[in-house]
């Protein structure tokens, strides 16, 4: 967390200029968009499991029918036990796994949304009554041979409410490669022509609070972003993650989060690093915890109205910290992968040497 200083810093020089902006995405004042509260309390359940890559299937439809009966399972179960939840959250990739491969290979590995998975899915919440959210690779006919990583929220009607792209990969993940799957980051200034600037930091207005879903990790901007564009709960999925990151986001924020983690196998190498999905509350203190690597499924109950009483969004310091943000270069430019179809990176070797290419801040020796 040594570099959250400057991250926040960075997002308020990158926010500043809003004003100019056809769009407003950030209130004057501090307020922010509602729509009226259903209830004053809602319950929070987050669903940890072992997710199978659909490469391991003997066909992909086998994978797909196997992860979704996994996921109704789970679903069943978690509307059937405890308390009835307002919101179920599932890890990164409950349905396909992550799978190796070429991009060609890859694209094969993947969901349309919506599409007959999202769906089946429907049906349950709308039995269930409430609102079920999952990440996903998935692929998109307006992008074709793009991998995209997106997070759906489905709603209470059974209907795909909002689906969430990644804001952007962590970089220098792995000294050999580089994440290939294309983000808002890489592909800006198309993303923002077809969706509009409002779409780069979307929040889902519901009945039971303002909502966003990210897979990013241990970076404040983005979620500070949230923030200022009045994300009252944070949901956020992952495949391996930090404790710290969830609960001190939260803190920075004022809002609830909570984290769902995949677990792996017991002799995994990555055993330990499996599980432990949270729920905190605004002041990052946790309110449920599984800190196993077994298939588990938490709840906390949380008071939205309590937290929307009186609320404004953060307030961040920018202003003075204009003239140092507004020298800083980051390393990587935006739109490094707005580039025709074929010359898209196959894997994470190639992205490697595309990232090399681009960036700003090359070594020499």
């Amino acid at each position: 967390m040594a570099n959250t200083p400057l991250q926040l810093l960075a997002l308020a020089v990158a926010l500043s200029t809003a004003g100019a902006h056809a769009t407003p995405l950030v209130e004057k004042d501090g307020s922010y968009a509602q729509v009226p509260l259903e209830k004053d309390k809602v319950v929070i359940k987050v669903v940890q499991n072992l997710t199978r890559n659909l490469q391991d299937f003997p066909t992909i439809e086998q994978g797909l029918a196997h992860n979704l009966q996994q996921m109704t399972d789970l679903t069943e179960r978690a509307c059937s036990e405890g308390r009835k939840p307002d919101f179920i959250l599932f890890n990164e990739f409950p349905l396909t796994g992550y799978s190796d491969g070429k991009r060609e290979e890859k694209l094969k590995f993947t969901i349309q949304i919506p599409g007959a998975e999202t769906e089946a899915l429907g049906k349950l919440a709308k039995q269930c009554d409430t609102y079920i959210i999952f990440g996903s690779y998935a692929r998109d006919a307006a992008w074709p041979g793009h991998i995209l990583s997106l997070n759906t929220v489905i709603g209470r009607d059974g209907e795909v409410a909002e689906k969430f792209w990644k804001t952007r990969n962590v970089k220098n993940y792995q000294p050999d490669m580089e994440i290939p799957t294309t983000t808002i980051e890489n592909v800006y200034d198309k993303y923002v022509a077809m969706y509009g600037e409002e779409a780069l930091f979307p929040v889902l207005r519901t009945e039971y609070g303002n909502i966003a879903v990210s897979t990013v990790q241990r970076d404040t901007m983005v979620f500070a972003a949230y923030a200022m564009r009045g994300v009252e709960i944070m949901f956020r999925t992952s495949t391996l993650f930090s404790k710290l990151d969830v609960m001190a986001t939260a803190s920075f924020n004022n809002y609830y989060s909570a984290m769902s983690n995949i677990t792996f196998p017991a002799d995994s190498p990555w055993a330990k690093m499996g599980g432990g999905s949270i729920i905190v509350n605004p002041r990052g203190e946790i309110l449920a915890e599984d800190p196993s690597n077994d298939e588990a499924i938490i709840e906390a109950e949380i008071d939205i109205a309590a937290l929307r009483k009186g609320r404004k969004i953060p307030d961040y310091p920018m202003d003075v910290t204009r003239p140092v943000l507004a020298q800083y270069q980051p390393a990587f430019p935006l739109n490094h992968l707005d580039v025709p179809v074929d010359q898209l990176p196959d894997n994470g070797a190639e992205m490697k040497v595309l990232m090399d290419k681009v960036s700003r801040w090359k070594t020499t020796e």
